[in-house]
């Protein structure tokens, strides 16, 4: 039985119930699900669905990442609502492509880990299953593992073996209306430039979750805590010097009242140039260099290959400030002398994160 999976808070419990329920098949796992956005997002489910499977002694085969045919398919639907016309498409095709590489692979039946999923339709995925079998010619089974209490079991399970649990379907146009009916950013979509690893990113997950694995492969115990903290995000940072352009690296955390100012520099206390207006404040690359043992030789170059979050967060401290501080603090090579323009358009938010921590 050719097992299509979408993610292993699903598949983990609909796999131990085809066991009990199907002893006498050889059960693999497929997985092929370019509907979920960014990659990133993508390699951590597939990351943790090879963990489940590997826990389960099941087979695992990864299908092809064809985001940009997945993306042609669903043109045009963009706007659907979820369990709409969108999704009734995206299950076709990953449905199609399950059923066809069954038939590849000699298998005569198929089936989906979609079936457990609390946010799909039952007699949709039932419905575009049993279409996709009769046209290759094989069977596909829609066992119900919802019913009797089994959301719950399955829920009991994930939390128990610790699986990676998201919080969104997967496709990029879902996951905006959530976040939009939620009032939250999405800073599932953000990747900043400079490649840095930001707090509570997909890369950071995927950074623990490799991790995770490594520890479980030298058999070293450890927790997953959940921390919650005030999270930042930087969507757009701007410095005008006399209404040209100047290179300038924001710091974390820094954030304006509202998204503009202007001013010049009022006054100096130690590495610190204040500028007259929104307690916007200036240091010196030479500044930087020094307190975070780096040797940049230009902003520009401190821009697209900035040190780990971590390190740059101590910066504040170490210039005297409030560990609460929000106020914007821009890395120059010169001083302004002159009038000063800055747009800063950034976003702090209470946010949860996951620390992986060795017990041993």
């Amino acid at each position: 039985m050719l097992v299509h999976i979408c993610c292993s808070v699903d598949s983990h419990y609909f796999l131990q119930k085809l066991q009990a329920d199907y002893p006498d098949e050889k059960l693999t796992g497929f997985f092929y699900d370019p509907n979920i956005h960014p990659y990133s997002e993508y390699y951590l489910r597939l990351l943790d669905v090879r963990r489940s499977c590997k826990m389960l002694g099941i087979d695992l085969i990864e299908g092809e990442y064809d985001v940009e045919n997945w993306l042609e398919a669903i043109r045009g639907l963009e706007h659907e609502p979820e369990k709409g016309a969108r999704c009734s498409v995206c299950f076709d095709r990953r449905f199609e492509i399950t059923a066809k590489k069954a038939s590849e692979l000699g298998e005569s039946v198929f089936t989906s880990t979609l079936l457990t999923s609390p946010k799909k339709s039952l007699r949709q995925l039932q419905h575009a299953g049993d279409t996709l079998a009769e046209k290759f010619g094989i069977e596909f089974i829609a066992p119900d593992y919802r019913k009797a209490s089994g959301t719950q079991e399955q829920n009991i399970l994930a939390k128990e073996d610790a699986l990676y649990r998201q919080d969104y379907c997967g496709c990029l146009f879902g996951l905006t209306m959530q976040r939009e009916q939620q009032q939250k950013l999405a800073d599932e979509l953000f990747v900043p430039l400079s490649g840095q690893i930001q707090p509570e990113s997909i890369e950071e997950r995927v950074e623990m979750y490799e991790e995770r694995w490594q520890l479980e492969e030298q058999d070293i115990p450890y927790r997953i805590v959940k921390q919650r903290f005030l999270n930042w995000r930087l969507k757009t940072g701007l410095l005008r010097v006399r209404k040209q352009v100047v290179a300038a690296h924001f710091l974390p955390y820094s954030t304006l009242k509202g998204e503009y100012s202007r001013g010049k520099i009022e006054y100096t206390t130690g590495d610190l140039h204040h500028m007259n207006r929104d307690e916007v404040k200036f240091i010196t690359l030479e500044t930087y260099n020094r307190l975070v043992e780096s040797c940049y030789n230009t902003v520009i170059e401190l821009i697209f290959s900035p040190p780990p979050f971590e390190k740059e967060l101590q910066i504040r401290t170490q210039l005297g400030m409030s560990p609460y501080d929000l106020s914007a603090i821009l890395v120059v090579e010169e001083i302004p002398s002159n009038k000063i323009e800055i747009l800063c358009q950034s976003e702090v938010y209470s946010d949860v994160r996951e620390i992986l921590i060795r017990t041993s």
